[in-house]
């Protein structure tokens, strides 16, 4: 039976825990799992036909790590066919009458990509593709990614899958207990990514037990209209005379999701701790359960990579300000390639209330493609606000579509039909909601109802790609009334009929209607004043146009969308509401002038390293890292525990600040203490076994930013190795890093050596499958959740050596 027509009309029940099982079966600390399915088939196989029986329809191949950072071509493919040869034969020789699929199981690789980290986009999508065309070389039913804690590193394993195979996919992603991923993706962002790019599934595993993931199920299961999964541990883990046991008992695990089955979930098994047992007893529990019927959700939304935008309530403001067209400023940037202008630009609008950011570098003599790129990378790098790539280049489109983290705006297409042939494949490969300009061949239509005859065109070659009818939005164009009279009043009547005839969201460029007249915000703000009232979900404006501004807050406040009319009064309170002002003039503004704290909390590397230069001539080195470089820091590591700072952001501070200690080094000429404490030693490792070293290098950054002199072991190292380091330097503190259940034990022996042989050392553990009571269970002196909780045990610890 094929796996999509079954999800089509069933309930699914996947499989549960691997790792758990394997140490049980005596699989040693350090060696990779994947190997025991070529050394210890028979385990491996006898695992996959307990879950089989106990009601599995789904067995993941044991290929969690399985990729070539790991192991070379030859062993990667000996080790695919080995694991799919063994789910296979499990299936085969398993009683029970359910149907029964294999999926090739492909976890995170490990490594944190670019800007934040040391892997780039391309090569992860290559690692992947690797896995995945070995997966269907050998016969897999379907491919399962998960434990992804990145929403761009789930994107580039999706990526890799649709293009190599045409396999179903489920993509399950691990979430924290603030119901976002590490990097800061929410669920409603994640919906709007995976489902724009066609995974057949969506859903949750790992980080927590049932109970801790209803949040996050909800949310899933409110914005999806593809099948929601959940993948929940046994609850939390615990050390009990050496082995990692979990809080959650089978009964209760399948009492727990079999409730969200009822409220909408329709795939679900279990993850860490889990074992055929749970999984029996889920299947017996979810049986009777008729499955939630699948609906379109007809939600229009885009994404960047923390958050979703919606359209369709309080109409939404695009930043237009990072478009040549009459900007000179802007065009200098461009042909200079002064990204600190045009992150500024990002930046100021993102500050000015601007929800999306219009990014158009189309300029006569640069290469828009690299351009394109280029500025949407490091946009991102340093904002949390979605993009609307906006380009009539279909190579420079695709370009950055393909590297974009999230669901973007994509501008434009149009009514020709060579329009729509290059771009609805894109928006369908890449996902993205497009914007439809209306016009076709024959130019811009004179009266609404020709605009709205081009919509419905569009619509119709839309849908014969499988794009759905709120993945666009409409421009029915703005046209100069000083050329036109009669511009504005079809325009607005575009609007609504859009809106009410075709039950479709608009957007508009709304300035283009003033060209040529005198005043030009006067005409523009009331415009914009009536096409709201006509309906329309989004507007291309200036943020920094308080008439504009006046317009969108008064709109919000007179149809109930401001709450206590709050934002009103907020904004009220920063322009004098009873003078007409003009457009703020910006185009010799964004100076970087801001200051060197400023340039650090925004994560503007560049800016950080040049502002520090200049400071230098006139202030003495160690004064600039207490006065400006370690407030900073200090500021964004406390937005961070407040989680109004996400974990892109503090690493971009991070490497600005870097960016200053470099300059302040070179002119100290000496590695010198900059803060009191500072240069106390620490040693940092992934243990033994583990190669996921994404939480350790951040730590290390963060350590090494705040003045720590830090020795990195790197990833998979024995605990004799960790006790050598911390005895020649004498460091007074270890940081050890797992995030596989299986290497925990490998922790726990670390952690005996190093009392043994160290006894003076502190010993700081952190990692996915870690908490407070099992860090004390095996013996750490502390245990960090995130980062930033490290540099705050590290500044105690200093603090308490000094005395």
């Amino acid at each position: 039976m094929d796996f999509r027509e079954f999800l089509k009309h069933n309930n699914v029940i996947l499989d549960g825990g691997m790792g758990t099982l394997l140490q049980a079966a005596g699989l040693p600390v350090g060696e990779l799992p994947e190997r025991w399915n070529i050394t210890h088939s028979d385990v491996i196989t006898g695992i996959h036909k307990d879950y089989y029986e106990a009601g599995s329809n789904v067995v993941n191949t044991n290929t969690f790590g399985a990729n070539i950072l790991k192991l070379d071509a030859g062993e990667l493919d000996a080790v695919v066919c080995a694991a799919v040869k063994n789910a296979k034969a499990a299936r085969e020789t398993s009683r029970g009458e359910q149907p029964k699929f294999v999926s090739l199981d492909i976890g995170p690789t490990g490594k944190l990509l670019k800007p934040y980290g040391d892997l780039d986009f391309e090569d992860a999508v290559a690692v992947f593709a690797e896995t995945v065309r070995l997966g269907v070389k050998y016969g897999v039913d379907l491919i399962t990614v998960e434990t992804m804690n990145d929403s761009y590193e789930t994107k580039a394993a999706l990526l890799a899958v649709k293009e190599n195979s045409e396999l179903p996919v489920i993509v399950t992603n691990a979430y924290g207990e603030d119901g976002k991923l590490m990097t800061g993706a929410t669920p409603e962002a994640m919906v709007a990514l995976l489902e724009g790019m066609g995974a057949d599934v969506i859903g949750v595993n790992c980080s927590l037990g049932p109970k801790q993931l209803v949040g996050v199920v909800d949310k899933l299961c409110e914005c999806a209209s593809v099948p929601v999964a959940v993948k929940p541990n046994a609850g939390l883990p615990s050390a009990v005379n050496g082995r990692t046991v979990y809080d959650v008992l089978p009964h209760e695990f399948a009492e727990d999701v079999a409730e969200m089955m009822k409220k909408g979930v329709r795939v679900a098994g279990g993850c860490c701790g889990t074992t055929p047992e749970y999984i029996s007893e889920l299947a017996a529990r979810v049986k009777d359960i008729v499955p939630a019927p699948l609906t379109q959700k007809q939600i229009t939304m885009v994404s960047s990579y923390t958050h979703a935008v919606r359209f369709g309530g309080s109409p939404v403001l695009i930043g237009e300000r990072i478009n040549p067209t009459g900007k000179k400023r802007l065009k200098q940037a461009l042909t200079d390639g002064d990204m600190d202008y045009i992150l500024g630009e990002g930046l100021g609008q993102e500050a000015k209330g601007a929800q999306i950011l219009d990014v158009n570098v189309g300029l006569p003599g640069i290469d828009e493609r690299e351009m394109l790129c280029r500025v949407c990378s490091e946009l991102q790098a340093v904002t949390s606000l979605p993009l609307q790539i906006d380009t009539s280049d279909p190579d420079a489109m695709e370009a950055a579509l393909r590297r974009y983290n999230g669901k973007p705006m994509i501008n434009s297409v149009n009514g020709k039909e060579e329009s729509m042939r290059a771009v609805f494949p894109l928006a369908k490969k890449y996902g993205g909601l497009v914007v439809a300009l209306t016009l076709d061949e024959s130019g811009i239509p004179t009266t609404a109802e020709g605009r709205v005859a081009v919509a419905e065109r569009i619509l119709r070659t839309a849908a014969e790609y499988g794009i759905r009818k709120c993945d666009i939005i409409f421009d029915p164009l703005a046209m100069t009334v000083s050329a036109e009279p009669m511009a504005a009043v079809e325009t607005l009547r575009a609007v609504k009929m859009i809106r009410e005839e075709l039950g479709c969201h608009t957007s508009l460029g709304v300035s283009n209607v003033s060209f040529g007249l005198p005043t030009r915000d006067l005409v523009n703000s009331t415009f914009f004043a009536q096409t709201m009232e006509n309906g329309l979900s989004a507007a291309i404006i200036n943020p920094y146009s308080v008439e504009m501004l006046k317009a969108w807050y008064t709109h919000r406040v007179l149809h109930g969308l401001d709450e206590n009319c709050a934002d009103y009064i907020a904004f009220a309170a920063t322009c004098n509401v009873s003078t007409v002002t003009a457009a703020v003039a910006l185009e010799d503004k964004n100076d970087g002038s801001d200051g060197l704290e400023a340039a650090i909390r925004k994560g503007l590397v560049k800016q950080a390293g040049a502002l520090t230069a200049e400071l230098l001539k006139t202030e003495a080195p160690l004064d600039i890292v207490q006065n400006k470089v370690i407030p900073a820091l200090d500021a964004v590591g406390k937005g961070f525990e407040e989680k109004t700072v996400y974990l892109p952001g503090l690493l971009m501070a991070a490497e600005a600040a870097k960016a200053a200690f470099t300059e302040i080094k070179a002119a100290m000429q000496t590695g010198a203490s900059a803060r009191d404490g500072e240069g106390m030693r620490i040693v940092l490792a992934t243990v033994h076994g583990d190669i996921h070293d994404i939480g350790k290098n951040i730590v290390r950054l963060l350590l090494e930013n705040y003045g720590f002199a830090v020795t990195d072991l790197g990833r998979d190292v024995p605990p004799c190795d960790v006790v050598a380091a911390v005895v020649r330097l004498h460091a007074p503190m270890v940081g050890l890093s797992a995030l596989m259940t299986t290497t925990v034990p490998a922790m726990e022996e670390t952690i005996v050596a190093l009392r043994k042989e160290a006894p003076w050392c502190k010993v700081v553990v952190g990692g996915a499958v870690l908490n407070k009571e099992y860090a004390d269970r095996i013996g750490a002196d502390a245990y960090c959740k995130d980062a930033m909780q490290t540099v705050r045990y590290a500044e105690t610890l200093a603090a308490e050596l000094r005395r």
